[in-house]
């Protein structure tokens, strides 16, 4: 049987990735796709988030088991913690129902490994990865930095002529582009033309020759630029350097962990925005993302944040039968779990 083509979407925390499969789910062009949602933290934010996309009403239709959710439309939502291969393997029986798969990575993942992870036996037979997406924060690139606003992680401006490798951080984004058979620029609309031009021209220096540089708003791109690549690219990695091809062991940023937060309390979200600018302030906050219950809304909220800057907004009613809960999870480095629910539990 044919090998179902693989399309990898990398890229920072906050650069629009979720954003991206949730338009391609919802003008999909009658494709089955299958999405597997890498997830760094215990709650399953992201894989809410793609389940309660406009096409799959009432979220789902069945689950098939290993984390696998059948979406109304046909698609496919698995989430992915520590059981990429079993996953992989339960979706490899369906091949016949599946025409594509994504796989979000998390923010802090190396693309090369998964990659790699294609010439295992039990999948190099059924799967195969048809191109490696990198998702690229224009307005961060432009304020000289690396993920959204996290001055903490200060990166090389763009008139410098290389990047320093002083963090995992920065080694990070260079293997994101070495492995990217398609760069996707977004919110280039919070910088005018000229920084855009600058922040392509850098960009370019930067990637294989051919690789692609596409300008990319709320994830709107026609599927058919997205997928159909056709690289075979685990069989051609030697051609997409990484910092870690030729060393043994490397020194990942261990402090680097994720808080989850379940509040049975609701926050207007001006106030809930206030409190977390403050927090930021006190620890070293790379991103928030969750949902919210908001007093008197019968919608829930979806809260997204990076760095100071934040983002929300009314995806679906809450269900009958479903608690209203404030769920939340705050990435970042060394966090403290007391003093973040402190926090946004104190009163103005």
């Amino acid at each position: 049987m044919h090998k179902i083509p693989v399309t990898v979407i990398t890229g920072f925390l906050g650069a629009g990735k979720t954003t991206l499969i949730r338009h391609l789910l919802q003008n999909n062009q009658g494709r089955r796709v299958a999405v597997l949602v890498n997830e760094f933290g215990e709650v399953g934010i992201d894989g809410d988030l793609l389940r309660s996309c406009q096409v799959c009403d009432d979220e789902a239709v069945g689950d098939t088991g290993a984390n696998i959710v059948e979406l109304t439309n046909g698609c496919l939502c698995c989430t992915v913690q520590e059981e990429f291969l079993p996953t992989m393997q339960t979706l490899l029986k369906r091949r016949q129902d599946i025409d594509c798969i994504l796989i979000e990575t998390s923010g802090l993942a190396l693309p090369k490994p998964l990659v790699q992870a294609f010439r295992w036996p039990e999948i190099k037979t059924g799967a195969t990865v048809d191109g490696v997406v990198t998702v690229v924060d224009c307005e961060a690139l432009a304020n000289g930095q690396l993920v959204g606003d996290l001055a903490a992680l200060e990166a090389q401006r763009l008139a410098d002529d290389s990047l320093e490798h002083e963090t995992p951080i920065e080694e990070l984004f260079e293997d994101q582009l070495a492995c990217a058979d398609l760069v996707l620029l977004t919110k280039g609309d919070r910088v005018d033309a000229d920084t855009q031009q600058r922040v392509q021209q850098w960009l370019r220096q930067e990637l294989r020759d051919g690789v692609k540089i596409v300008p990319c708003q709320q994830g709107a791109i026609n599927p058919d630029i997205l997928l159909g690549f056709n690289a075979a690219v685990e069989e051609n990695l030697e051609s997409r350097p990484s910092h870690h091809d030729t060393e043994e062991e490397h020194d990942h940023d261990d402090d680097i962990n994720s808080i989850p937060l379940l509040l049975e309390q609701s926050f207007e979200p001006a106030t809930l925005v206030q409190r977390l600018k403050q927090a930021v302030q006190q620890q070293e906050i790379y991103r928030i993302k969750g949902f919210v219950d908001v007093p008197n809304k019968a919608m829930r909220l979806v809260f997204q944040g990076v760095g100071d800057r934040f983002d929300y907004f009314y995806d679906r009613p809450w269900q009958p039968n479903e608690p209203r809960l404030t769920r939340l999870i705050f990435i970042g480095r060394s966090l403290d779990e007391t003093q973040l629910r402190s926090a946004i539990r104190a009163t103005n």
